[in-house]
C-alpha cells in the first residue's frame, strides 16, 4: 500500500520512508534489507533511535571498510534527532558512502522538515507510509495484501475482514495471510465470518447495519454480543448514528446519480454507496427522523442520562429497526 516516488530501487544510497503507519514503515525497512542482503547475505543492518545517534556517530558508521562490506543504516524517528546529529545527516546526504544504504524514517510534518525537505532535495528514493484514518483506506490495503499474496478475496470478504478487525493494519495483514494460508480458492463473506465470526457480531457496526436493514431480532442478538465482549457503548451510539445519517443523505441525493458522483457529493466510497442503497428500502423521511431522535436519546442514556445504557441501545435498535420496515 506504500506510494513510492523517484527510484523503484531499494539499494538506492538513501531511502526516506514518511508517515505514521508502523507496519508500513516496517516494511519500507524490511524491503531495503532484504535487497541489501540478496546482494550480499552478510550485510550488516544497524536499526538506530535518535538517542543512538550521536553527533559524529554517522560518520563512524559510515566510514570505508576494510573488507568493503555492504551496510543498511535506519534512522528511526529521525524528526527527533538533535540539531547537531542533523547537520551530520545532510552533511552525509550530499556524498553518500558506496555500498551503504541509509533508510530515514520520517513522521512527516513540521518537526524536522528541515531534514525531510534535504533529503527530498538530494534525490532520496522516497516511501509514502500514511496513517490509514479512512475506512476505505483499510479496504483498499486489504484489496491489495491480497493481490499480494496472488490470492482474489470478494469485495464482500474484504469489507467483513475491516469491520471484524477494524483499524489495526497488522492485524488486517495477519488475517489476510491467515486465510490464504489455510482456505483454498477465492475468499468470501462466508469464509471471514467463519474465522471471525465473533469479532464481526461484536462490532458496533454489524449492530448498525442490522437495525437500519429493519433485523431487530439479529440486530439485538449482535448488540448483546457486542456488550458481552466489552465493546463500548459509545461506539455502538455512533455507529448508529453514522448509518441512519448515511441513509438520510442518500435519500435526499439526485435519483439516477452516479455511485461515483454520490460518492463525492456525500463524502461516502462507492461501496457504501451501493450497501446503503440496498439498506434505504422502507425508510422514509419520517422514519429517519424517529430514528435520529432514538440515537440521540440513548447516546443521552449511555453518556450518564440514564441509569442503563443496555437498555438504551436496545431501545434505540428497537426503535431504528422499526422505522426501517414502516414503508415496506
Amino acid at each position: 500500500m506504500a506510494r513510492k516516488t523517484t527510484t523503484d530501487d531499494p539499494l538506492a544510497p538513501v531511502t526516506l520512508a514518511v508517515g505514521q503507519e508502523d507496519l508500513l514503515l516496517d516494511r519500507a525497512v524490511q524491503q531495503v534489507v532484504a535487497a541489501a542482503r540478496a546482494a550480499d547475505p552478510d550485510t550488516d543492518v544497524r536499526d538506530l533511535t535518535p538517542d543512538a545517534l550521536q553527533p559524529g556517530t554517522l560518520a563512524e558508521l559510515t566510514s570505508p571498510s576494510l573488507f568493503a562490506e555492504r551496510k543498511v543504516v535506519v534512522v528511526r524517528n529521525a524528526q527527533d534527532l538533535s540539531a547537531d546529529t542533523i547537520k551530520d545527516v545532510k552533511g552525509y546526504l550530499g556524498a553518500p558512502a558506496e555500498e551503504i544504504t541509509l533508510v530515514l524514517l520520517h513522521a512527516g510534518g513540521a518537526k524536522g522538515k528541515g531534514l525531510l525537505d534535504a533529503a527530498r532535495k538530494a534525490g532520496a528514493r522516497e516511501v509514502a507510509c500514511p496513517k490509514m484514518t479512512k475506512p476505505a483506506d483499510r479496504l483498499a490495503f486489504v484489496r491489495t495484501e491480497f493481490r499480494a499474496i496472488g490470492r482474489s478475496a470478494t469485495p464482500e470478504a474484504c469489507q467483513a475482514l475491516v469491520d471484524a478487525i477494524g483499524s489495526d493494519l497488522r492485524e488486517l495483514a495477519s488475517a489476510c495471510t491467515q486465510l490464504t494460508a489455510d482456505v483454498e480458492g477465492t475468499i468470501d463473506e462466508a469464509v471471514v465470518a467463519r474465522y471471525y465470526t465473533g469479532r464481526a457480531e461484536a462490532s458496533s457496526f454489524t449492530v448498525a447495519d442490522r437495525a437500519v436493514e429493519g433485523r431487530t431480532a439479529e440486530a439485538l442478538e449482535a448488540l448483546r454480543w457486542a456488550m458481552a465482549t466489552g465493546v463500548a457503548p459509545v461506539l455502538i451510539t455512533s455507529a448508529l448514528a453514522q448509518g441512519v445519517r448515511a441513509i438520510g443523505k442518500l435519500a435526499s441525493a439526485p435519483r439516477g446519480a452516479r455511485p461515483g458522483d454520490l460518492a463525492r457529493e456525500l463524502g461516502m466510497p462507492p461501496w457504501k454507496i451501493d450497501r446503503v442503497r440496498q439498506q434505504m428500502r422502507g425508510w422514509s423521511a419520517d422514519g429517519v427522523a424517529v430514528a435520529l431522535c432514538a440515537v440521540a436519546e440513548a447516546d443521552a442514556g449511555v453518556k450518564g442520562g440514564g441509569d442503563d445504557p443496555e437498555y438504551a441501545l436496545e431501545k434505540a435498535v428497537v426503535t431504528i429497526a422499526r422505522a426501517a420496515r414502516a414503508g415496506r
